[in-house]
């Protein structure tokens, strides 16, 4: 079998490797070492969301996970993730915790849209002064209680879960965006299109 399966909890997952026209041998590695991955190789570097469009073309399931390759999974996430998802139907994409290499959260995987008066107080510096305010913190939105699951606006690319069936009626990544921001217009997209984005910690 060349699809790569796997299990996870009650769920199968495949998985898809998507390089981008890499320098350092990462593709001849898959393909020694992992030889069931769905491999995608590029012949140039087309950026972020091309990049993930060809990954999700191939996709087969219901459920698509963009998930950066420097990230390492804890055990029970995607199950955990999944399980999410599938009791929750009116949630089009969620993200998790993304804890940095300090043991901090990455504020991006949490993030309220870049409207102008968001965008002004986080260019300013006043939501690192008032991190805690439902006024100047909206861009990461750290009013929240970041223990309990919530709406939010946008998860970073690095881990978005998104429902197959959305992405039918929204479109893919726009290509137009070679890195950074594909992923704030894509959850617009899905939030106009009225599902919920939820972060679950």
């Amino acid at each position: 079998n060349s699809v790569f399966a796997s299990k996870i909890g009650k769920y199968t997952m495949e998985v898809i490797v998507v390089d981008n026209a890499s320098k350092d041998d990462s593709a001849a590695m898959i393909e020694g070492e992992f030889p069931r991955v769905i491999l995608l190789k590029n012949a140039e570097n087309k950026g972020f969301a091309a990049g993930n469009n060809s990954g999700i073309r191939k996709a087969k399931g219901r459920y698509i996970l963009l998930l950066n390759s420097d990230t390492n999974v804890r055990p029970k996430v995607l199950a955990t993730m999944m399980d999410f998802m599938e009791k929750n139907s009116d949630i089009g994409a969620a993200t998790c915790r993304l804890v940095l290499p300090d043991g901090t959260m990455d504020p991006a995987c949490h993030r309220g849209f870049p409207t102008p008066w968001t965008s002004f107080t986080y260019f300013l510096g006043l939501e690192k002064l008032f991190p805690k305010s439902p006024i100047f913190a909206r861009y990461h939105v750290g009013y929240k209680d970041m223990d309990v699951p919530h709406e939010i606006d946008s998860p970073s690319g690095a881990f978005f879960l998104v429902r197959r069936r959305i992405i039918d009626d929204v479109g893919m990544l726009d290509e137009d965006y070679f890195m950074y921001g594909e992923d704030l217009d894509w959850a617009y997209r899905i939030r106009q299109a009225g599902w919920k984005i939820m972060f679950n910690p």
